[in-house]
């Protein structure tokens, strides 16, 4: 029987072993998608508590503590801090198999020394443990950072964000970790929401211009693409969330009409369909590809989630509280090929990272990225690299068999050498553990493929590819100026 969490954790060979404690374990960590806000970083944040930490924000584990019984006020309620931080200890007993488990021990070991078990039992202990840490100079956002080994971040971001923290950031001498904007535009896209009219005057009056049609819509968005550019820009998130709405059947330049008729109705206060809202969705789409192509910036695609499924709790607690969950619906990959093909024909595909959260798809997704591999050009300093990725396992699919699935599945349909690894997906700056859970498990895969000897034991090959999945690739492919 293997000891709970030891060194060789999730390490089932001699040479997963032997890569992850001579190769992985101490390279650099590189997050290219995260939720931190970066005030907390330019103001270097600190925690008074373990519960500020932990259960401020994570509905990963808000969800697991509704799956225990725990009543909403010991989750997002008025108790206490020691009383929410009680009430998590009290559920960790039953989350067997859950990554959480794991998550939250790797960071009691590795940023407050804590190497028991937490649970009701140790909740008191590691409470004042926890709080006693916190107080110390280097616990801080930067401090914990600059302990996790972290080489660069970036952030997600609204157009209309002046982005003054990260102004702050790069200007400080003292802190030598790049923070980079990455350009989240979803809201401007789903014109048939009910949000969209007052997004368009608030992006009106933070550009200082009427945002008076569809013409005048991408006008601002490209100039907000080149602020962002300035200040180090290197990617564009879009959550597609339930499907990918792309209408590859419809022009380019009959897009572009619909599209004025349907953004001009949309902030009159009309209901826009569906149909109408997808065409539009598409002719926005490509102006957007068209200026991340042009600044050399990799497009990620988020795909597959199912938003706010409970009305009540809606009402109550508002989005990203712990209520979405997988779309089990079809025909999105479909979508997506018809998207990257129409992009691909006009000559505006950008680097691309593919992810669903339906683990149904991840077969469909390696295959379809391998359909639109091209190598484009290389810019000076960095090697080329293939145009398409598919996206590390995501959100609930970020445990040890997700991981092993995407793995797994990518190395059969297309290059695991060339995969750009992992990302937090996180507004936690203690989940930079994820990128330690994630080498284990990938150190794991390469290592099963090598005793069941469908890999050559040629260690120099096997180190480069696990330093390049972990570190190097993303560097690579998103053509970061770091070391």
């Amino acid at each position: 029987m293997n000891k709970f969490m030891d060194d060789d954790f999730l390490l089932d060979s001699d040479v997963a072993q032997m890569l992850y404690h001579t190769y992985a374990a101490n390279l650099p960590i590189i997050d290219y998608h995260c939720h931190i806000d970066a005030a907390d970083i330019a103001s270097d944040k600190r925690y008074k508590n373990i519960t500020e930490l932990w259960l401020g924000a994570d509905h990963y584990k808000w969800r697991a503590m509704r799956s225990c019984g725990i009543s909403e006020r010991l989750i997002t309620g008025d108790a206490s801090d020691y009383d929410k931080f009680e009430a998590y200890c009290s559920a960790m007993p039953s989350l067997i198999g859950n990554p959480l488990y794991h998550w939250s021990h790797l960071e009691l070991r590795r940023y407050f020394g804590f190497e028991g078990v937490l649970s009701p039992d140790t909740c008191e202990q590691v409470w004042n443990l926890t709080k006693g840490k916190l107080a110390e100079p280097d616990m801080s956002a930067r401090g914990i950072m600059k302990m996790s080994n972290v080489k660069l971040i970036c952030t997600t971001n609204d157009p209309t964000e002046n982005l003054e923290s990260h102004i702050a950031i790069r200007e400080d001498p003292s802190f030598d970790i790049p923070v980079l904007p990455a350009f989240r535009p979803d809201k401007s896209l789903y014109v048939e929401r009910a949000e969209f009219a007052p997004y368009i005057k608030k992006f009106s009056e933070c550009a200082g211009v009427e945002i008076k049609d569809f013409a005048t819509l991408c006008d601002v968005l490209e100039k907000r693409i080149e602020y962002f550019d300035v200040l180090g820009c290197r990617t564009a998130d879009h959550g597609m969330d339930d499907t990918v709405l792309f209408d590859g059947s419809v022009s380019a330049a009959q897009a572009d009409s619909v599209a004025d008729i349907v953004f001009r109705r949309a902030v009159a206060g009309e209901k826009i369909d569906a149909e109408t809202a997808r065409i539009y969705r598409s002719a926005l789409i490509r102006k957007l590809a068209k200026q991340y192509t042009k600044h050399g910036w990799v497009m990620q695609i988020h795909f597959g989630a199912l938003r706010n499924v409970s009305p009540a709790m809606f009402r109550t607690l508002g989005a990203d509280a712990g209520y979405d969950t997988i779309h089990g619906g079809s025909g999105r990959v479909a979508s997506l090929a018809a998207m990257l093909g129409a992009l691909e024909d006009e000559a505006i595909l950008p680097k691309t990272i593919a992810y669903s959260l339906n683990p149904a798809e991840n077969t469909a997704v390696a295959a379809l990225i391998g359909c639109f591999q091209r190598t484009g050009d290389e810019m000076e300093g960095f090697p080329c690299m293939p145009k398409m990725q598919q996206g590390s396992a995501w959100w609930f699919n970020d445990h040890i068999d997700g991981m092993r699935a995407q793995l797994t599945t990518l190395a059969a349909q297309s290059a695991l050498g060339k995969f750009v690894g992992m990302t937090t997906d996180s507004r936690s700056f203690l989940s930079y553990t994820r990128h330690e859970y994630f080498r284990r498990v990938l150190c794991s895969v390469i290592g099963g493929y090598v005793e069941r000897g469908e890999y050559p034991l040629d260690v120099d090959a096997l180190a480069q590819m696990v330093c390049d999945i972990c570190y190097n690739n993303t560097k690579d492919f998103f053509e970061f100026r770091v070391v």
